[in-house]
């Protein structure tokens, strides 16, 4: 564990954290349940030949952040919404359960909580909703916050995690200050790059510390033992000094 990064003596404002695989473990299934339903959808809405598809979905994934960011990078034609109803819409969210400790968790923290992910907003309301996590954020900037719906018949490139560019738009639509932000992910590139746009970093899902990682936290649930910082002062902040949620130009869940 890197604490360097923590011990500035900065009081953290705003924390910020990646929704799949990261507030509930990848053993879920949803995410492989995701890529066969994103290969489905290559094979019979894009035509693409189904001894390609493998190899060519987690090749895009690698290179351009997201099988869907590099389909459309090839030039492939599609709409963004059917896109995600048919990735998104068949995926098995029953497996997900409510998550009471983390819930009392996040709720306890006296930051401002905001998610970022690449997933449509349908998605990411979906899986708050089924971890009853709905009440513990005050917004999200998912994909619809970064990418004009009305473009999806453009050459313009689709930008998503982990991308400097988004990772920059997102702190400038949070309107947040990276030195005094934690940014939570299960991924190591995106990890890698919320490093570089100057948040603080901690890695979800394992216990072994990734490039541009300040900490690795093995679960959500372990956080208070792994960042006390986060509640340092708590019990002495007075009415005037507890920070207060800022509007964030995103989808806003009530």
């Amino acid at each position: 564990m890197n604490m360097d990064s923590f011990s500035t003596g900065a009081k953290f404002e705003c924390l910020l954290f990646d929704m799949d695989d990261t507030l509930y473990p990848m053993s879920s299934g949803i995410n492989l349940a995701c890529r066969h339903n994103i290969e489905d959808y290559m094979r019979h809405q894009l035509s693409i030949k189904d001894s390609e598809v493998p190899k060519m979905c987690l090749d895009l994934y690698k290179e351009y952040g997201t099988t869907m960011a590099g389909l459309k990078a090839l030039g492939y034609e599609f709409d963004y919404d059917e896109f995600h109803a048919n990735v998104h819409g068949k995926l098995p969210y029953d497996k997900l359960k409510p998550d009471p400790v983390l819930k009392q968790l996040l709720l306890s923290m006296p930051q401002r909580k905001i998610i970022f992910t690449n997933a449509d907003k349908a998605h990411a309301a979906q899986v708050l909703s089924r971890l009853g996590l709905e009440e513990c954020f005050e917004g999200v900037i998912c994909f619809e916050t970064l990418n004009e719906v009305e473009d999806s018949k453009s050459d313009k490139r689709i930008l998503c995690k982990p991308m400097l560019e988004a990772m920059e738009a997102a702190i400038r639509i949070a309107k947040i200050d990276p030195k005094k932000t934690i940014f939570f992910d299960d991924s190591a590139r995106n990890i890698a790059t919320g490093k570089a746009a100057g948040l603080h970093t901690v890695v979800v899902g394992t216990s072994v510390l990734v490039p541009g990682a300040d900490v690795a936290l093995e679960s959500m649930h372990n956080i208070k033992e792994a960042l006390p910082e986060i509640w340092e002062g708590t019990n002495q902040l007075d009415s005037d000094s507890v920070i207060q949620p800022a509007s964030v130009e995103t989808v806003v869940l009530a």
